[in-house]
C-alpha cells in the first residue's frame, strides 16, 4: 500500500531500521535523466536469525532535487514475508510516531 507523506514515510523508515541487521548499500544505478536511482542493499532481519535479504530502493527526484517517491523491494519471498511480519507487528507504534512527526512538522 503507497503511504503518502514525510511523518508516514519517517516512521516507516525507522521502524526498518530496528529490524536490519547489517544493512549496507551494495551498488548505486542512475538513470539517464539523473532523476531515477535504484541502490541495492543486502541486510539481515532481527527476527529471523540467518535469513539474508537482498533489496533496491527506487529513488525519483522532483525540480527541486527532492524525493518524490520512494519504492522499496526485497528478496527472496522469505525475507519479505519475515519483513513484513516484523513490521506488522510494530505497526501500531509506526503509525503512532508519524502522528507525533506530524506534529513536530507542523509546528516548525
Amino acid at each position: 500500500k503507497p503511504y503518502v507523506g514525510k511523518p508516514i514515510t519517517a516512521a516507516i523508515l525507522r521502524g526498518v531500521l530496528r529490524i536490519f541487521e547489517d544493512f549496507h548499500y551494495i551498488r548505486e544505478i542512475h538513470g539517464d535523466n539523473g532523476r531515477d536511482h535504484a541502490l541495492v542493499f543486502e541486510t539481515g532481519i532481527s527476527t529471523v536469525p540467518g535469513v539474508k535479504v537482498t533489496g533496491c530502493d527506487f529513488l525519483h527526484f522532483n525540480d527541486d532535487g527532492l524525493i518524490d517517491q520512494f519504492m522499496v523491494m526485497v528478496r527472496p519471498l522469505s525475507g519479505a514475508t519475515a519483513l513484513s511480519e516484523a513490521m506488522g507487528a510494530q505497526f501500531d507504534r509506526i503509525q503512532q510516531e508519524a502522528l507525533e512527526l506530524a506534529e513536530q512538522f507542523a509546528t516548525a
